[in-house]
């Protein structure tokens, strides 16, 4: 049979090589069985083995005409005897246009074929041992015990997984766990130690593949002679893959079958097999349930979790930086003293890059100190607050906790001596400052001094010489927590991008220290403003006028910014906004003093979503500000109470905590929290990323305060919450409140008017009409109102000014403009959210299909040829797919993918002619494919009630059409009026 398997395949139409279904029709075999011979013996899928061709003929037809449009690409392709879609031939030339695969290919292995990651082998005693590791004794007890018992496991150690945020110990780790299979005699002394991060050759897939597993010669343009790959010079010892999550799908096959079979193949080879027997060891910063295959996490049983720094004990935290200055005073050769104050900010501080960000900040402190040093006959180093950067002084402001352990270890200096050798991390990464630079130092200001410029002219000199490596250094170090302008754009457009870089620039002339994630937010707040200004909605901003008295040169600044924005968007920005670009200024400047707290923010869901969007709004921002909670299914709503309490004790600077829920009985913690802790709260709910990424936003300004974020985010008044002396909001009548300054006649007319316009409301809405000569009168009156009612909206010919409710002129009533915003408002007229991923294109009525995976692979299609989905979108269905069933009860099944694979949602819907076996015993006649992105959980809430509802599920297996199906889920999900 596998002979006979190899025969199809050889023989098969190049051009349009045959699928796994249609071998395993040719053979009459079952799919899964030729899908797992062509894994094990490391043959491509179909478009895998037709891609070559296909690159080759497109580049032939591009290289003629680089503009030809992707139809005519299409037919031209089609015409040489291809049978592919449009979106197949697009993404071609995208390939081809952006990679230059082939050139790239040539240029890659010649020059990096000898410049890989890969360290030869080392004794144990110039690695880390397990001792040597802060917290081995306490937080990572468990961690160590973990690592050893996967170094003694016999025959070989157990493949393990180490797990934890970016600069966590996950290297060290590593490394310390060869040193002890050394130590303990499970390998032999000379057993290698080889690492390999996949990060460095993720843009290229097949150059990963080829320096992982070796090429043979002419595997690809530019494979000269064959090559040994790393597995094989791991052979006897271990393999440490960093960040593999950035190893490709098939890399991590080949990888599954090496560690379930001990057998590989170099990159080219087809018959012959290799054999290699490695311990490996792989790291990762990301979720493995969703970046890893669940064949390949099968086969690496030990998986080893390190938690982030801020989840580390305080007297950790203090070894920790103790330890790094003790480094530092061994690499300098000097004494340091470090004031009290510096290490209350250090132990206090958000550090995003945890160990390795601690340890590069305490390294641009002591290269800043030792530069003041020089010219001096002191033999010490004093770092005090003025030496470290400006994001660990905001450590400062967060002292207001008076945390009696944190204020245990920061009530004191700390004092360090180069008498004793500190064993340095034998691996100098991203966060360490090279040796060379205090020698730099040292030597540019002999250089100096002999030149006959004074100490203040040296420092001039040498300082920006100085800032100029250490901001080269800041990029690498920041790199882990900001996003790409490539990134950015994806999200705001580059329209926006364009005009706050242009902005940007004419900040930097003004403020010398201005921080680079001041860029980032200035644009995920501009792209709001604009937003609102086009759609004629109002900037409020209540601090306007303490901002133009407090912050002149910000304020001045802003407007010239401003200024080039207007001219760049072609808008008017008003004033409020001019405001808020000035608090950022402040904000960002660096040079600012540090004295007031920010907002703290909190996200609680249940499941596990919290987490991810708190990370999402913290890369996007580039902070480490919110913090995501979540809340297990099955966890009592007591118990993640008390996590939730702890955790706004920790992060409080003063100036209370936001908290954003999804729903239940979490919108009630808010007041439980206040009354338990005497900290501030306000509870948003029905949180989405979109909404934690505002949140943020606004937090990180000092300037904003609890009421004025909450008030902001207040899009739905039913799920706020806070401590005050009102009644619940979700027990309240609802209100419009009619409002004249003239008297009550006029209020009173207004409101008729409204009855007779909209006279659905009065079942639902009261119309309260109030009328008073002074505007203090009216606003007394107002708050009456609002004790006993939920005001949704104010319609009269006075604002009264309350930002969290609309407010609609009478003008703009009596010109029927009103009346529409009104019915927006309170939701008269909503159209139904599903219309926008439902398409009677992606829908196929009474089809004779008897395979599941025809099934799938056609629903796939529709959705790839429409452009809804990218190539990679069938795989992650299939890979869902071996996870377990998705089946639901009345014969429906409900395949989904990857969301980053989705490019727009959709769902793609199949009404059988006849069930089908879809999971074991388990029959399906009606198949949604569902293809959203994350941020789509509403489309599933409206999907979930259609699939749940007997009487629907049954009109829609009756339904003769696909516009007839289109309309019976529309229908049904109507919102409620």
């Amino acid at each position: 049979m596998i002979e006979r398997i190899f025969e199809i395949i050889q023989k098969e139409d190049k051009k349009n090589p045959l699928t796994d279904d249609q071998i395993a029709a040719i053979l009459n075999i079952k799919r899964e069985d030729v899908t797992q011979f062509r894994l094990k013996n490391n043959i491509p899928d179909s478009r895998e083995r037709r891609k070559p061709y296909l690159l080759e003929d497109a580049k032939k037809i591009i290289s003629k005409d680089p503009n030809i449009s992707d139809r005519n690409l299409t037919k031209q392709l089609n015409n040489l005897g291809y049978n592919i879609s449009r979106f197949v031939a697009t993404q071609i030339k995208k390939e081809i246009l952006k990679d230059k695969i082939a050139d790239n290919l040539v240029q890659q292995s010649t020059i990096k074929n000898d410049n890989v990651n890969f360290e030869t082998p080392k004794t144990a005693k110039s690695l880390l041992s397990f001792k040597e590791i802060i917290g081995s004794e306490e937080s990572l007890k468990a961690q160590i015990s973990l690592a050893k018992a996967a170094v003694l496991y016999p025959p070989h150690g157990l493949h393990t997984l180490i797990v934890g945020p970016s600069g966590s110990g996950k290297s060290q780790l590593a490394e310390a766990m060869y040193n002890y299979a050394i130590e303990s005699g499970k390998f032999n002394e000379n057993a290698p130690f080889v690492v390999f991060n996949c990060a460095d050759y993720a843009d290229n897939p097949q150059l990963l593949m080829a320096q992982l597993f070796g090429y043979v010669k002419g595997a690809f343009t530019g494979a000269d002679t064959a090559k040994a790959g790393l597995v094989e010079k791991a052979d006897g010892g271990i393999l440490f893959l960093d960040e593999v999550h950035r190893l490709p799908s098939e890399g991590q096959e080949i990888l599954f079958y090496l560690l379930d079979k001990g057998k590989f193949r170099r990159l080219g080879e087809t018959e012959s097999t290799r054999e290699a027997q490695i311990m490996l060891i792989a790291a990762t910063t990301e979720n493995p349930e969703s970046s890893l295959l669940l064949t390949f996490r099968r086969r690496i049983p030990m998986v080893i979790e390190l938690p982030s720094l801020s989840e580390r004990p305080p007297q950790e935290r203090y070894e920790i930086i103790h330890h790094f200055f003790s480094k530092e005073s061994f690499r300098i050769n000097k004494s340091i003293i470090v004031k009290k104050e510096a290490v209350r900010a250090l132990m206090l501080y958000d550090c995003p890059g945890n160990i390795g960000q601690l340890r590069s900040d305490i390294q641009v402190a002591c290269a800043r100190s030792f530069l003041n040093s020089l010219g001096s006959k002191s033999s010490s180093l004093t770092i005090d607050l003025s030496d470290l950067p400006n994001h660990v002084k905001m450590g400062i402001i967060r002292v207001n906790k008076r945390d009696p352990e944190i204020e245990r270890y920061s009530n004191e200096d700390i004092m360090v001596y180069p008498d004793k050798e500190i064993k340095l991390y034998p691996k100098e990464d991203r966060y360490m400052l090279p040796d060379e630079i205090y020698q730099f130092i040292e030597e540019r200001f002999i250089d100096l001094k002999r030149q006959g410029l004074t100490k203040e002219e040296i420092d001039k000199i040498l300082g920006k010489e100085i800032e100029a490596e250490l901001k080269k250094f800041a990029v690498n170090v920041k790199s882990n927590i900001t996003i790409s302008k490539k990134e950015l754009t994806n999200i705001v457009g580059e329209k926006i991008v364009n005009a706050v870089e242009k902005a940007y620039e004419i900040a930097k002339k003004s403020f010398k220290n201005l921080e680079d994630n001041l860029f980032y937010s200035l644009a995920i707040h501009l792209s709001a403003a604009y937003e609102r200004i086009l759609s004629g909605k109002p900037i409020i901003n209540p601090q306007l006028e303490n901002i133009v008295k407090e912050y002149p040169v910000e304020y001045s600044i802003a407007k010239i910014m401003a200024k080039q924005i207007n001219k760049e968007l072609e808008i008017q920005l008003p004033d409020e906004e001019v405001g808020f670009i000035a608090m950022y200024l402040r904000t960002f400047s660096g040079d600012k003093e540090i004295t007031k707290g920010r907002v703290g923010v909190v996200v609680l869901t249940h499941g596990h979503v919290a987490s991810g969007m708190a990370e999402v709004a913290n890369k996007l921002l580039g902070v480490n500000h919110a913090v995501g909670i979540d809340m297990a299914l099955d966890e009592s709503p007591e118990s993640v109470l008390e996590r939730t309490i702890e955790v706004v004790k920790r992060i409080d600077e003063g100036k209370g905590c936001i908290i954003l829920v999804d729903m239940g009985s979490l919108i009630t913690f808010g007041e439980i929290i206040t009354k338990r802790t005497g900290i501030p709260t306000r509870v948003v709910g029905r949180v989405d990323t979109v909404m934690v990424l505002e949140a943020v936003r606004r937090a990180i300004i000092p300037d904003t305060n609890l009421d004025e974020i909450a008030d902001a985010l207040d899009v739905d008044k039913t799920y706020i919450g806070r401590v005050e002396g009102i009644k619940s909001k979700d027990k309240l009548p609802k209100a419009i409140v009619t409002v004249c300054i003239t008297g009550e006649g006029t209020a009173l007319k207004i409101k008729k008017y409204i009855e007779d316009v909209l006279p659905q409301l009065k079942d639902d809405y009261k119309i309260i009409p109030v009328g008073m000569l002074r505007q203090e009168d009216i606003e007394k009156e107002i708050s009456k109102i609002r004790e006993e009612n939920e005001v949704v909206a104010f319609v009269g010919t006075i604002n009264p000014g309350i930002k969290s409710i609309p407010f609609i002129s009478v003008e703009d009533i009596l010109h029927g403009t009103g009346i529409e915003k009104l019915k927006k408002i309170l939701n008269l007229k909503v159209e139904n959210p599903l219309k926008e991923i439902i398409d009677e294109n992606l829908i196929l009525c009474d089809v004779d299909i008897s395979m599941k995976s025809d099934v799938i692979d056609k629903l796939v299609e529709l959705l790839q040829d429409k452009g809804y989905v990218d190539d990679k979108f069938l795989l992650s269905v299939y890979k869902r797919e071996s996870m377990g069933a998705t089946w639901m009860k009345g014969g429906i099944a409900i395949p989904h993918g990857y969301t980053k694979n989705v490019t727009k949602s959709a769902i793609a819907i199949a009404k059988l002619k006849k069930p089908i076996f879809w999971e074991g015993e388990l029959k399906a006649d009606l198949v949604f494919m569902i293809a959203l992105k994350e941020d789509s959980k509403d489309y599933m809430l409206d999907l979930y009630k259609v699939m749940t509802d007997e009487k629907i599920v049954n009109a829609l297996k009756g339904a003769k059409s696909p516009v007839q199906i289109k309309e019976i889920i529309l229908k049904n999900t109507l919102p409620a009026n």
